[in-house]
């Protein structure tokens, strides 16, 4: 349990708030992913560096975490919107900051 912890620790301690314009080429590599507010970021990203794919699975399959379609790409451009992110090379895992 300890890794785990040190994990989150770790991975909280990368997480950064970001605008659109310095995600773009994330996108453009098509390794950007959209969490649902729900989700927990972190909580998330660790699943992600213990390969929890079962887990994983279900969100990406219920729409939890998404690609971003090109639409939500241009609206975010035009707002220059605000996300938390994280970097799980060779992923970037992003969530709308709360306001």
């Amino acid at each position: 349990m300890k890794d785990k912890d040190t994990l989150t620790k770790k991975l909280h301690a990368e997480t950064a708030r970001i605008k659109w314009h310095e995600l773009q080429p994330h996108f453009a590599r098509g390794v950007l992913l959209v969490l649902a507010s729900e989700l927990d970021l972190i909580e998330t990203a660790v699943n992600f560096a213990e390969d929890c794919a079962e887990q994983l699975e279900l969100a990406l399959i219920s729409g939890e975490i998404m690609q971003p379609s090109n639409d939500q790409a241009r609206h975010w451009y035009q707002e220059n919107t605000e996300f938390w992110a994280v970097v799980l090379a060779p992923y970037v895992l992003i969530q709308a900051v709360s306001a």
